[in-house]
């Protein structure tokens, strides 16, 4: 898809972070823009965001407050979306997310529901209202567009991201097949697989579900204020919406979390080893594992003594913070 202006897109996610980066900068290439969001308060503040930094009218960005893991408000935002553009999104991206990292160890069922649902479930539910509605109106004569906001976290799983990298590697997975299935009608799929975005993710334990809240972690304002820290340094909404414009102009399904893919390439292709290294002995893996540690000393070594600035290993609590990624204290299984 290279064409925006004149079209018409959805946001998951619209009224912050990412989804709002998404927003603007397509708002501003000349399309008609919907953002849903669950947080009414966050819409409305959005749409002046919107308009202010497109310089579109107000009339072209519908605000939808919608709890997207519930079908039929999705429906129902989906036909509102219709009655007001004159048809279903050329590029439908769904990047409304959620998160709260603990030993997986630790997580109930309240933590796989509230996370999967968000991260997971809302893309399925986008694909199946959404999908059938573009393929009727655009199948070969238009071209249309089905974007994901996934995460570097489901290519790289860890113990304290279990509900989420599950979810999100599942969206990976998800997008891939729809970009062979859309072919056929003239459209594609882009999954968009961030690190760190300056967002409000951090925020997000405030808005899970009363009926969800039985959590396994350790929650609290400290905590949120250590996440809220991480996320203040990652990349900026906008930037990262220029990254997803390129892959989707370009036909690329997966895209990468900067402008720089050499940046990740050692690590991607971590991913790789770790398959292909299956067959080795554990000798021979550890042996490989220590040769890589000692490349990162040399490397660290050399940028201190050219007076680069170290990379942290890790993130620092802010005063009055409280480290997140911890399981509730009252869990008596759980080594701390």
């Amino acid at each position: 898809m290279k064409n925006f202006a004149g079209k018409i897109c959805f946001v998951t996610g619209g009224a912050s972070g990412a989804g709002l980066g998404q927003a603007k900068l397509f708002a501003k290439n000349g399309m008609k823009v919907a953002i849903a969001d669950v947080r009414e308060d966050a819409l409305e503040n959005a749409v002046k965001e919107i308009v202010a930094y497109a310089g579109c009218a107000e009339a072209d960005v519908l605000p939808l407050k919608v709890d997207l893991t519930n079908r039929a408000e999705y429906t129902a935002a989906a036909d509102k979306v219709e009655e007001t553009f004159g048809g279903p999104p050329h590029l439908l991206i769904q990047t409304a997310g959620v998160n709260s990292f603990g030993p997986v160890e630790a997580s109930t069922f309240d933590d796989f529901d509230w996370v999967v649902g968000v991260c997971f479930n809302h893309v399925v539910n986008g694909l199946l209202i959404f999908v059938p509605r573009m393929i009727k109106a655009y199948a070969n004569k238009e071209e249309f567009h089905v974007a994901t906001t996934a995460s570097m976290g489901g290519l790289m799983a860890g113990a304290g991201t279990g509900p989420y990298s599950a979810a999100k590697a599942g969206v990976i997975n998800l997008m891939y097949s729809y970009a062979d299935a859309l072919k056929k009608y003239g459209g594609g799929a882009t999954v968009l697989c961030p690190g760190n975005i300056n967002s409000n993710i951090g925020n997000a334990e405030k808005y899970r579900p009363a009926h969800l809240k039985n959590t396994g972690y350790h929650v609290t304002e400290g905590t949120m204020m250590h996440l809220r820290s991480v996320h203040a340094i990652g990349i900026d909404p906008v930037e990262l919406a220029e990254i997803l414009k390129e892959a989707i102009e370009n036909g690329r399904i997966l895209a990468l979390p900067d402008h720089n893919p050499e940046s990740w390439k050692d690590q991607l292709r971590g991913l790789n080893e770790t398959i292909e290294n299956y067959t080795l002995t554990k000798a021979e893996r550890d042996a490989i594992q220590a040769e890589k540690m000692k490349a990162m000393k040399e490397m660290m070594e050399k940028m201190k003594a050219e007076g680069k600035e170290v990379p942290m290993m890790g993130w620092a609590v802010p005063e009055g913070g409280e480290a997140f990624g911890q399981a509730r204290k009252d869990l008596d299984w759980i080594k701390r």
